[in-house]
């Protein structure tokens, strides 16, 4: 797949049908409620500084607004994130679980790293991986919203999916003094499952 172009083609056509569109809506939604969720699983009962709160109540807001825009397209529509609801299913509910299983792996080969200490490499890399993402896709998404005169619009997810990246840089820096090689590496696993999940919903556009 081309990036971004695919990405611009698909999602233009996305944004031009209440009914997809609310589908996508709820699959962003989903997504980032599955990263607050495990945001919230790795958090310390004890140690857990500020930013990391910030991330998890920024990522569960973003799920809650992301939610509520699909009442501008159809006031029913998608009650909750059951597989009718979404657009790929499966690969939408495999894709961060995937990009964490494998971090986990990363971390443990390459770092030797176990326990709590691989968590928080895993954290680190995965939510730098996602937030690179989130850019560049919810940056084309409201390129979308902007030429077809939506009334859903994702700006305030923008501004603050940027501060998160500039975060989980800071981050990195403290983890490891290789850290630029390691969010490389696994941005080329999360682009592999990005790759497979857009895959997967244009074969759902196609056969609309």
């Amino acid at each position: 797949m081309k990036q971004p172009e695919q990405l611009q083609k698909i999602v233009n056509k996305i944004v031009q049908s209440d009914d997809v569109h609310s589908k996508w809506l709820n699959s962003l939604s989903m997504m980032e409620n599955t990263g607050a969720r495990k945001i919230s699983k790795y958090e310390h009962p004890v140690h857990t500084n500020i930013i990391v709160l910030k991330h998890a109540a920024e990522e569960a807001r973003h799920a809650y607004y992301l939610k509520k825009q699909i009442s501008k397209l159809a006031k029913e529509a998608c009650p909750d994130y059951s597989y009718p609801y979404l657009l790929a299913p499966i690969e939408s509910y495999h894709y961060l679980n995937m990009l964490d299983v494998e971090a986990c792996r990363y971390i443990k080969k390459e770092l030797k790293l176990e326990g709590r200490d691989m968590k928080h490499g895993a954290y680190l890399l995965v939510t730098y991986a996602i937030e690179v993402r989130a850019d560049m896709l919810y940056g084309i998404y409201q390129e979308a919203l902007t030429k077809y005169s939506s009334k859903v619009n994702v700006k305030s997810i923008i501004a603050e999916e940027e501060g998160h990246l500039e975060e989980m840089q800071r981050m990195l820096e403290v983890f490891h003094p290789e850290w630029e090689r390691l969010a490389g590496d696994m941005c080329k696993v999360e682009n592999k499952l990005f790759e497979r999940w857009v895959t997967a919903i244009g074969k759902v556009l196609e056969s609309n």
